[in-house]
């Protein structure tokens, strides 16, 4: 027999927890589907603006209790050579994926949300029904279906959305380091083919996860000398690799990662996190977008569910209307910002625009970063 639920979130990173957690508070009944068991790294740049703060305090999530980083202060530099810092208007936190997804694990489990160690194969919408087979066997019928699984996935293919058929030059790799990293910096670093986000995390431990271009990549026999040979040529960076060890036994990387525009509603899934829309690292704040999502999404499926919100339709319409208003201008400024800085002779006259009047950066950041987001009434 079908396990019937009302919501079924698929993937259980930050978005997809955020949600759960929101949504079985107002009693809904919410099962969430995720492959990996926790903890588990992901590769991610691992920094939250505190604009997220009013809204986890509000679903009573303390990160203070993870002991994250306390992050006040943007590093920009170039591979020119030129660095600017600013201090962040809101400031931020520096937590890994490994320890908040599992603190929201176990919050989501504490207030009865179902989560289920399984992976979503295929959705089938009919009859006004989601029916969504998974790895094991299981078959499960709900009457929403929220996709937060991440970046891309098997599941995309199946449901032939556009991105993913298009091949993507980009790949990502992360580690955890020991270092004497200033706690309060985020550093982001430009270099030939890519960018580098370094700070700390929970227990003093050092994050940095850099996206490359994969055609420049493979042209190296190892992460190592890749590292050496490009981004070492960012003189920032080259310090930072030289006085860090690596904890990790070996780097996380994924590939395939892509920009292109997505649909925060597919074939009726309320797509939420990056499985929405992923953000470029130059606009560093995917964490905490994920995390506002979350948050949309939740607020007008209870609203439909209390009928504020007639019809599946309306529901779909308001929530593309929210999601475009909110982020669709961030991610246009990273697209904007990464096709600036991919060009040499661009990139030299930025960062010199940028070192003379920092006033620039900040526009950016504003740009890029969110107000503290409102608490439902």
């Amino acid at each position: 027999m079908p396990l019937e639920t009302e919501i079924l979130i698929i993937g259980g990173g930050l978005a997809g927890l955020t949600a759960a957690i929101h949504l079985q508070h107002f009693g809904l009944a919410v099962t969430l589907i995720e492959k990996q068991t926790y903890p588990h790294h992901k590769v991610c740049g691992e920094y939250i603006s505190n604009e997220i703060l009013p809204y986890f305090q509000w679903l009573n999530i303390d990160l203070d209790e993870l002991f994250p980083a306390k992050i006040t202060t943007l590093q920009f530099t170039s591979n020119s050579g030129k660095s600017v810092n600013t201090k962040l208007p809101l400031g931020g936190i520096g937590l890994s994926r490994y320890a908040i997804d599992e603190f929201l694990y176990h919050k989501a489990i504490k207030i009865g949300v179902n989560i289920v160690n399984d992976a979503a194969l295929n959705i089938k919408f009919e009859s006004n029904i989601f029916n969504v087979e998974t790895s094991n066997g299981e078959l499960f019928t709900a009457h929403h279906v929220i996709g937060a699984y991440g970046k891309r996935a098997a599941i995309d293919i199946k449901m032939e959305r556009s991105f993913i058929k298009k091949n993507s030059p980009y790949l990502a790799v992360k580690a955890h380091y020991n270092s004497d990293f200033d706690e309060n910096l985020v550093s982001l670093n430009n270099f030939e083919g890519g960018y580098c986000g370094v700070s700390k995390v929970e227990n003093n431990k050092l994050n940095i996860c850099y996206l490359a271009d994969y055609n420049s990549f493979k042209k190296h026999k190892s992460i190592e000398t890749y590292q050496e040979n490009v981004l070492y040529k960012n003189k920032n960076l080259k310090a930072i690799f030289e006085n860090a060890t690596m904890i990790f036994d070996s780097p996380l990387t994924i590939s395939q990662i892509s920009f292109e525009a997505k649909e925060p509603v597919f074939d009726h899934v309320l797509m939420i996190g990056d499985t929405a829309g992923l953000i470029h690292p130059l606009c560093g704040n995917g964490m905490a977008m994920a995390i506002h999502s979350a948050k949309i999404v939740s607020e007008l499926l209870i609203k439909y569910h209390n009928g504020a919100i007639a019809s599946r339709t309306e529901l779909e319409k308001i929530y593309e209307l929210s999601w475009k208003k909110l982020f669709s201008n961030r991610l246009q400024m990273g697209r904007m910002l990464s096709s600036i800085l991919s060009k040499k002779t661009i990139e030299k006259f930025a960062m010199k625009t940028i070192t003379a009047m920092p006033f620039v950066l900040n526009t950016i950041i504003k740009n890029t970063h969110g107000k503290p987001i409102t608490i439902p009434s």
